[in-house]
């Protein structure tokens, strides 16, 4: 299995979403950064910082940011952990848990008409769905 960051815990509260995990499969040495890829718009990044000890990460996303002015009515943000050299995709997949897209549902969180839910994809990544408008 190629190396990625195993989701832990997720927490949608407050106007932030904090994550908690461990890297699998890379030294964990250097600064490591929580970011955020607009998908669709490969330019568009945010990054936040990410306590590492170990193999434990944990860091956390402020809601406020991913409101954009050229927002779609649904616009969806995978989530990474990087060192600056390699970008290692956030997903939970040693739970033995498939499917968890439909399974796993967390609480919505809505910022200037902005509602943001975190979701796992069918491949069980952790990614973020921003929908403008009306809550769901």
């Amino acid at each position: 299995m190629k190396p990625y960051a195993e989701i832990a815990e997720v927490w949608p509260r407050d106007g932030r979403v904090r994550l908690v995990g461990h890297i699998h499969g890379r030294p964990t040495d250097g600064d490591w950064r929580l970011l955020l890829v607009r998908r669709g718009h490969a330019g568009h990044r945010l990054g936040y910082p990410a306590q590492v000890k170990g193999d434990r990460f944990e860091g956390e996303l402020p809601i406020a940011d991913l409101v954009v002015a050229d927002a779609a009515e649904l616009e969806e943000w995978d989530i990474h952990l990087t060192d600056g050299e390699t970008e290692l995709r956030a997903g939970r997949r040693l739970d033995d848990i498939h499917g968890k897209k439909k399974i796993m549902v967390f609480p919505e969180q809505r910022v200037h008409g902005l509602g943001v839910r975190p979701y796992y994809t069918v491949k069980d990544n952790l990614s973020l769905e921003c929908r403008t408008g009306a809550s769901t």
